[in-house]
């Protein structure tokens, strides 16, 4: 049986982190897939005005190729030169929520994150993607420093 982890990348230093500890986890398990995710954050609190929505398709379906191409195929190629099982995926959504349901649907028996550095005023109003993500997975999270 193969133990599926799901990565969760943010496209920085915080991201690489997440990747490094996920490839140290799947090297000790041995059978083990990775499955790395990148989440395009989506809020309900942002409104958008007609022409906006107008482009909305055009644009989701732009942000998903090039964060497939700046962030998930790098982070799945090198994986795999290194000898891993990796594969990736981009989704739009709460990055915690999206999270969760990938890891139920696949299966996973355990999400990584990285804890974000940054300190803005909208992480401290709302809390960070991290903190509710630990409060609401179905499976365990490891968050890497």
């Amino acid at each position: 049986m193969t133990t599926k982890l799901v990565v969760g990348l943010d496209g920085h230093s915080s991201g690489e982190r997440a990747l490094d500890h996920a490839s140290k986890l799947a090297r000790l398990i041995g059978a083990c897939e990775l499955l790395v995710v990148y989440i395009i954050e989506w809020s309900p609190y942002s409104f958008q005005t007609p022409e906006e929505n107008a482009e909305r398709h055009k644009r989701r379906e732009d942000e998903i190729s090039t964060a497939q191409e700046r962030v998930i195929a790098p982070a799945v190629e090198a994986l795999t030169k290194a000898g891993l099982n990796a594969r990736g995926m981009v989704r739009h959504g709460n990055v915690a929520d999206m999270l969760n349901e990938i890891s139920r649907a696949e299966g996973a028996e355990q999400i990584i994150v990285a804890r974000s550095r940054e300190n803005s005023l909208s992480k401290r109003i709302f809390g960070s993607s991290t903190a509710n993500l630990v409060m609401e997975a179905s499976v365990p999270v490891t968050v890497v420093g």
